[in-house]
């Protein structure tokens, strides 16, 4: 008979600071295998779909975060009842006051759990003490959930939205699982109306599904895990062991490893959501095709950039207070936009990069007219990506003194002479990278292609096809790279 340890098997349903739940986890597949049963059978209910979901989704964050799971449950508490108030009230200031109420709430929750350690490092080098990082544990996915709870009461304020009569839909809205850790961030008026309809997979959502999680796993767990793992980590724990040639080659496998991490994860999230009958907008448009610094934030995680644009950007006025008034919201709102990323300057000298670009790209489309031209939008690719790179190196380093290592690194020792002892030294790592920008600059209708084919693949096909890019994943995680995501949001 076969050994079985029922201690053993009871542990992997117990949380573990050193393993949270990830879509791209074995555990995770089988997880979601038996949810999906229960689901099946639960979908044409209503309540106890709702219920059943909400459990799994409190259960998803406790894997993921441990005893902080209650604050998804305070959250939905404190926002649904506060949304309430707002909307049952005529009176303007009590409006004010409980949407005050809600985003001193959210935010000084958000703030806490993120810029505690930052605000007492800046107190300590304003006071001269010695700083000693408080031992504060980050909740994954707090920010996420924190701007997506956001969305609801501030439409409801401005009054876009009405507000729903059961706490339990709203628990279903806050912590549906797919976006819970790593987004995308999903707005109230696009997703509660979803909740009332029914339970609907056709072919095609089915289809577009496997083709979504496919795609994420394949970004993920195969591409970004593999080369930060084996190179791109290296570098950027010690930039000066290497040349500059191999430091700017981690700085574009960085650009590809964030980009594959992200949107890899965004992908399964729309396409985990998909098989559960709901539809998410897209979060990643193949954002380094862009001729432009303000076309990349149109195509760079756009539910985050379209959140910051509609509840900070216009908040502040927008671009409708004068030429310079606009160009200080678009420095605020990057500004800000990066601290949400990690509580470190760093993030903030990242976000002030591309506020200041923003601003300038700006000014300059007033000022000039630039041609329509192959040449010209070229140029403007060349330009935007390597200034994209360039930022990146800010958001990857540990610290400011690792960021201007690589940077001294490629411009004063370069050395191109170990270019072929680079390429067999990292033979696979290139390759994936290869296979990285190769995808990501595919044309647009080659991917729509490519969907519809998987689409109208057979059943059998399309789980073939799955488990194979499963297998691919679970032996690079055998081999010892295990995925990760670098920032808890």
């Amino acid at each position: 008979m076969f050994p079985f340890d029922i201690h053993k098997l009871a542990q992997q349903f117990v949380y573990h600071a050193d393993q949270p739940l990830l879509f791209n986890s074995g555990f995770f597949l089988l997880l979601f295998t038996v949810f999906l049963w229960v689901y099946n059978a639960l979908s044409h209910t209503q309540r106890p779909k709702l219920i059943f979901v909400t459990l799994f989704s409190l259960y998803f964050y406790y894997k993921s975060s441990g005893i902080y799971f209650v604050l998804l449950i305070f959250a939905a508490i404190v926002d649904f009842t506060l949304a309430k108030l707002i909307y049952n009230t005529d009176e303007q200031w009590k409006k004010k006051f409980f949407i005050a109420l809600t985003l001193v709430i959210n935010l000084g929750l958000l703030g806490y759990f993120k810029y505690t350690n930052l605000l007492y490092e800046a107190f300590c080098s304003v006071s001269g003490n010695e700083f000693k990082p408080l031992d504060i544990f980050l909740p994954v996915g707090v920010s996420f959930f924190t701007f997506q709870s956001l969305s609801y009461t501030l439409d409801i304020y401005r009054g876009t939205l009405k507000p729903v009569d059961h706490i339990l839909d709203y628990a279903f809205f806050v912590s549906f699982f797919p976006q819970l850790v790593a987004g995308p961030i999903v707005r109230a008026a696009d997703f509660i109306p979803q909740i009332y309809k029914p339970t609907i997979v056709t072919r095609e959502m089915f289809g577009r599904a496997v083709f979504l999680i496919g795609c994420g796993l394949f970004k993920k767990a195969i591409i970004s895990d593999y080369i930060s793992i084996n190179f791109v980590d290296r570098v950027f724990d010690a930039p000066t062991l290497y040349t500059g040639l191999e430091n700017l080659f981690a700085v574009y496998g960085y650009a590809l490893q964030i980009y594959c991490d992200f949107s890899g994860y965004s992908d399964m999230a729309i396409g985990i959501a998909l098989l559960l009958g709901f539809h998410f907008n897209i979060n990643f448009d193949s954002p380094y095709q862009s001729e432009s610094i303000t076309e990349f934030w149109r195509r760079w995680h756009i539910s985050l950039s379209t959140w910051l644009r509609d509840y900070l950007y216009i908040s502040l006025g927008g671009n409708r207070r004068g030429r310079i008034r606009t160009y200080l919201n678009l420095m605020i709102t990057m500004l800000l936009g990066g601290l949400w990323h990690g509580a470190s300057w760093r993030f903030m000298i990242w976000g002030g990069l591309h506020g200041g670009a923003l601003a300038f790209h700006k000014w300059v489309s007033e000022k000039i007219t630039i041609p329509d031209t192959t040449p010209w939008r070229c140029a403007g690719w060349l330009l935007t990506f390597h200034f994209v790179c360039f930022c990146w190196i800010f958001f990857r380093a540990n610290d400011l003194e690792i960021a201007g290592q690589v940077l001294t690194q490629i411009t004063s020792h370069f050395n191109a002479g170990v270019l072929s002892e680079f390429i067999s030294g990292y033979k696979m790592v290139l390759i994936l990278m290869l296979i990285g920008y190769l995808l990501h600059f595919t044309p647009k209708t080659i991917e729509q292609q490519a969907e519809e084919f998987v689409i109208k693949m057979p059943l059998m096909a399309k789980a073939i096809c799955l488990t194979t890019v499963i297998i691919i994943m679970l032996q690079i995680k055998s081999a010892g790279v295990q995925p990760f995501i670098y920032f808890q949001f």
